[in-house]
């Protein structure tokens, strides 16, 4: 039987990701069942790795051995997180290859508290990308000020960058030109361009989240007529942005020798009012060269009651008006952006924080029986 999430690739060109990842899910075979579902990639960022490893014991065995092997708490986490995403890589690999490269992706962000370090996202990027050592991994940057060289640095160094933690326009514009100036860095040094790959993810339900709770502030019928519109709106405009920027002489030149689009992905999925529909943000951004990261229960909502149809590039001048009016009442989508960044670099540092403490408290009641040396140490990680 085929699924929606088959009919989103098949007939309409984007690629949904499954945005979960778990041990649990690796040795239970339900990553597998998604992926005969329809998934056609995996993402995660600290939070979700945070749950995964707190909420069960699965990884307690493992994480007991390594500090025995003598690895700190925070050499153990990325040796977990590094085994379960080139674990994950390995079920995607078939997707990879029967999609020429496109598809069949696993992310592993680097450590939240670096988003304000270019130097050391550059190196941490690097240093993940040689750990990972899979042609199907994406490295995830935060779209950060200081983010943005490390972005070009790790693109030009023929690394995969998911650039993630992108709210608004202009913040988009930046990320495009930083990964095609990478390219054309990498190619003048020699380098291939068709062997790197790129995804820019624009987080959507908090723009809505954070838009709405200004437009209730103003309170004019005006402001409040547009409350649950700017997402959408926002996301149908970046596309926009997205055709026409790769579309320029600069990308054609890069495209000729092989370069591949920074496909836009739609992160944050899930709807966070219980007013609007819980497929908002899956029936309204469906279209050709995307991706989508659903959590499983908008997967599950959207397999019940979803609609494909390619909605991505429809009514945009009526989207770019929306901007507009939300911006004549008052909504500053810069500021909006810059606020959202903020709040995503800080939660996700603080999902971390919180997960170190949480894997010391346990190795503290692990360490009894952490006696035994296997397995060998192998990784490290200076972030």
């Amino acid at each position: 039987m085929t699924t929606k999430l088959q009919v989103l690739h098949r007939e309409f060109g984007q690629s949904p990701w499954l945005d979960n990842l778990t041990r649990g899910y690796l040795t239970s075979g339900r990553l597998q069942r998604y992926i005969d579902d329809g998934i056609r990639g995996v993402t995660a960022n600290p939070t979700i790795l945070a749950k995964a490893i707190e909420g069960s014991t699965d990884y307690d065995d493992a994480f007991s051995a390594l500090l025995a092997d003598g690895c700190t708490v925070e050499d153990a986490y990325w040796a977990l997180a590094v085994d379960d995403v080139v674990h994950a890589a390995r079920l995607l690999r078939p997707v990879h290859d029967d999609s020429d490269g496109e598809d069949g992706f696993v992310s592993i962000e680097v450590a939240p508290e670096l988003a304000r370090d270019t130097a050391e996202t550059i190196a941490a990027a690097a240093e993940l990308r040689k750990r990972t050592s899979q042609p199907n991994v994406y490295v995830k940057i935060p779209a950060t000020a200081e983010g943005i060289p490390a972005i070009q640095q790790a693109v030009a160094a023929g690394s995969n960058i998911n650039v993630t933690l992108i709210f608004s326009l202009a913040r988009y514009r930046e990320v495009i030109d930083a990964y095609q100036a990478g390219l054309q860095q990498f190619t003048a040094t020699g380098g291939d361009p068709g062997t790197v790959h790129g995804v820019a993810s624009f987080f959507v339900s908090r723009v809505d989240t954070e838009v709405d709770r200004r437009l209730a502030a103003i309170g004019t019928p005006e402001a409040l007529a547009l409350r649950g519109r700017a997402a959408v709106a926002q996301a149908k405009v970046a596309y926009d942005i997205f055709q026409r920027t790769f579309a320029t002489d600069r990308w054609k030149q890069l495209a000729a020798k092989g370069a591949r689009r920074q496909r836009p992905l739609w992160a944050s999925t899930s709807t966070k009012n219980a007013d609007y529909p819980d497929t908002l943000y899956v029936d309204n951004l469906i279209g050709p060269d995307t991706v989508n990261t659903l959590p499983e229960a908008t997967i599950a909502a959207f397999e019940d009651h979803g609609t494909p149809a390619r909605t991505i590039d429809a009514e945009v001048d009526t989207a770019a008006d929306v901007l507009t009016r939300l911006e004549q009442v008052g909504v500053d989508l810069d500021d909006v952006g810059l606020t959202l960044e903020t709040q995503g670099v800080d939660a996700f540092h603080q999902s971390f924080a919180h997960l170190l403490q949480s894997l010391r408290d346990k190795g503290d009641r692990l360490r009894p029986q952490a006696s035994r040396p296997d397995p060998p140490k192998r990784f490290t990680h200076r972030a």
